[in-house]
């Protein structure tokens, strides 16, 4: 392994340990003849490392070279910061790691943007995205989007449901929108149709004898953008057989309040308010 630990695990329990760390350098502090200061990051978090080229003169040219976002791996000692230099903004703010070796995987061009704070320019994001994903916000959106398609999968799985992946390429079925058509290779002048979502499958499904289905679902619908849609999106697809209706609310308001329990640890009643369609009108 590259690292013995990430970015975001080390505490003062391990003072005094050897670790291995590989991440992102996210700032640079020069503090003189002797000291050099950087932030490493990686996706959990930051850890301060401190290279004393005093002690250790074989690095002092490439400690003093790094810059922001270079790619690199330290190896050396946990320390206690001290009483009055604990950081109380950074979970491993109790200690730093004094470097013994430096090894650096990948040098990096000047980024094209700050990746703190929020930014304007869309098209500079999407440009260099891959820069853009580094950003905490960005970052804890994925993570929230992984953790609620895990709670999900609990539900569902939990409740006699079977996750099945349903064809991406099938047979024009308009339903709401126009189809993503893809020509066939194979059968000249024929297309497929990408799926506004698996209704049909779904179907088949359910008179197959598969009587509970879910499916994480990606869907396409060849429309202009709106404020709650986009071309390419994804649904929580379900389909159950030998049901009423409000097997089919209860089963949603549970997986609603499980969701936000998991995610965000906060307790959601049940039953959901309901509304009749005369009341919402």
């Amino acid at each position: 392994m590259l690292r013995s630990h990430t970015c975001g695990e080390l505490r003062r329990a391990h003072e005094g340990k050897t670790v291995t760390l590989s991440g992102w350098v996210n700032s640079y502090r020069d503090h003189g003849e002797n000291l050099v200061f950087i932030d490493l990051r990686d996706r959990y978090g930051k850890t301060q490392i401190v290279f004393n080229t005093e002690e250790n003169s074989e690095i002092d040219s490439i400690a003093r070279k790094l810059r922001r976002e270079d790619v690199v791996q330290v190896i050396g000692e946990v320390r206690y910061r001290g009483d009055d230099l604990v950081n109380p903004k950074l979970d491993t703010g109790e200690i730093e790691v004094r470097v013994d070796s430096l090894n650096i995987f990948s040098r990096s061009k000047t980024p094209p943007f700050e990746l703190e704070g929020d930014l304007a320019n869309e098209e500079l994001r999407l440009k260099y995205r891959f820069v853009d994903l580094r950003r905490a916000s960005l970052q804890k959106n994925l993570i929230l989007r992984h953790k609620l398609t895990q709670a999900v999968r609990s539900y569902f799985n939990d409740r006699e449901f079977l996750e099945i992946e349903t064809p991406i390429l099938g047979r024009s079925s308009p339903e709401g929108a126009r189809d993503y058509l893809v020509p066939s290779r194979v059968h000249h002048g024929e297309f497929y149709a990408l799926p506004q979502s698996p209704q049909i499958y779904k179907q088949i499904l359910m008179v197959s004898g598969f009587d509970r289905y879910y499916q994480i679902a990606r869907c396409f619908r060849d429309e202009d953008l709106r404020a709650d849609r986009q071309p390419e999106f994804t649904q929580i697809d379900i389909e159950m057989s030998f049901v009423e209706r409000d097997d089919i609310l209860d089963m949603a308001d549970g997986l609603v309040s499980h969701v936000v329990k998991e995610v965000q640890d906060i307790d959601l009643p049940t039953p959901l308010p309901r509304y009749t369609y005369a009341d919402v009108m």
